[in-house]
C-alpha cells in the first residue's frame, strides 16, 4: 500500500480481495467502511460521514485495484455510513428497499438544518477551543470535519434496492449482500465474501466497544441476526465501528445484548446500575448507560 495515507482511517488488507478502511477518532469518517476487488469490478462497503473521508476511500480502492468503483452499499440509513455517497455519483449504489425509504425520508430535512446552521456549528467550535481542555480535541476534529462537509455536502441516494439479498459475481471472487431486518436501525445489510471467509457487518457488529441503542433498535430481533451471521464460515468479520473482529466478537455483542436486556428486566431504578467489569475498557462507555435508557423506554412502551 506503499505511500497511502488518509486523515481519516487506515487501511487493512484483510484476505487477498478485501480491504478494511477502519474509522481514525475525531476524523470525517466516523464509522468503518471497506472495499473488495471481485476481479472485474470494485465493491465499495458504506461511505463514512463525510465526502472529505469518502474521497480518500475512492482514490486507494481505485489506486489498489487499478480499476473504477462499480458498486457502492449502503449497509443501513445512519449518516455516518451514507453521508459520503456523492463521492460516487457514477457508480451503482445499491441499498435495501428499507434503508433506501429511510434515507429519503429522514436525512434532507437534517441536512438542510445543519446547513442552515452552519453558523451556530461555529460559534460552537470556538467556544470549545477556548475551553482549552485536551479531552476534547477528538470531539473538536469530528466537528470540524462537519463543518468542512456541510456546504457542499448533498444527499446522494442509492440507485437500486434489494429485498433480502443480491449477489455480485466477479472474475476474483463473488459477494452475497443480504438482510435479515433489523437489529440496529429499521434494517441492517451485511456483505459476506465466502471465498474470502470474510464478512462486513455495518452496526450489527461493534469491536470492544459499547454498541449503539435507538428507539428503532431491535435487542431481540439483533441476537438472533447475530445468531444466524455466527452459522456462516468466516474468519474475519469487519465491524461497523471497532478494530476488525472475529466470530468470537459476534458471541461477545450477543452475549452483551442479552446482559442489559436482562438488567433493564429486573431494575426498577436505573440509578443502581453499574457497567460490568468485563464491559469496563470497552470504547464509549458512556453509552452503557444510555443504552440502559433506551431499553427503559422501550420496556416502558
Amino acid at each position: 500500500m506503499g505511500e497511502f495515507h488518509s486523515t481519516h482511517f487506515t487501511l487493512e488488507k484483510v484476505s487477498s480481495y478485501v480491504y478494511a478502511a477502519v474509522a481514525k477518532k475525531g476524523s470525517g469518517s466516523v464509522a468503518n467502511a471497506g472495499f473488495v476487488n471481485l476481479g472485474d469490478q470494485l465493491l465499495i462497503f458504506d461511505t463514512f460521514n463525510t465526502q472529505q473521508a469518502s474521497a480518500d476511500l475512492k482514490k486507494i480502492a481505485e489506486k489498489i485495484t487499478n480499476q473504477s468503483v462499480t458498486w457502492v452499499i449502503n449497509s443501513h440509513w445512519h449518516g455516518d455510513h451514507i453521508r459520503g455517497n456523492q463521492t460516487f455519483k457514477e457508480s451503482k449504489i445499491i441499498s435495501s428497499e428499507v434503508t433506501y425509504s429511510k434515507m429519503r425520508g429522514f436525512h434532507p430535512s437534517r441536512i438542510s438544518k445543519q446547513k442552515n446552521d452552519l453558523q451556530g456549528l461555529s460559534t460552537y467550535i470556538q467556544s470549545l477551543e477556548k475551553q482549552g481542555n485536551l479531552k476534547l480535541n477528538d470531539q473538536l476534529h469530528f466537528l470540524r470535519e462537519i463543518e468542512k462537509s456541510l456546504p457542499t455536502l448533498e444527499l446522494v441516494l442509492p440507485n437500486q434496492t434489494f429485498r433480502r439479498n443480491h449477489t455480485f459475481s466477479g472474475t476474483a471472487c463473488r459477494a452475497k449482500l443480504f438482510t435479515l431486518g433489523g437489529g440496529h436501525s429499521f434494517c441492517d445489510a451485511c456483505l459476506y465474501i465466502p471465498e474470502e471467509k470474510v464478512i462486513f457487518m455495518g452496526d450489527l457488529l461493534f469491536v470492544n466497544g459499547h454498541p449503539t441503542f435507538f428507539e428503532e433498535s431491535n435487542p431481540n430481533q439483533w441476537i438472533q441476526i447475530l445468531r444466524e451471521v455466527e452459522r456462516l464460515d468466516f474468519n474475519v468479520a469487519i465491524p461497523g465501528h471497532g478494530s476488525i473482529g472475529t466470530k468470537q466478537d459476534i458471541s461477545n455483542l450477543i452475549d452483551y445484548i442479552a446482559e442489559i436486556t436482562t438488567v433493564v428486566s429486573e431494575n426498577e431504578s436505573l440509578e443502581e446500575i453499574e457497567i460490568p467489569s468485563k464491559y469496563k475498557n470497552w470504547g464509549s462507555p458512556e453509552v452503557y448507560h444510555q443504552n440502559i435508557k433506551v431499553l427503559y423506554e422501550m420496556r416502558k412502551s
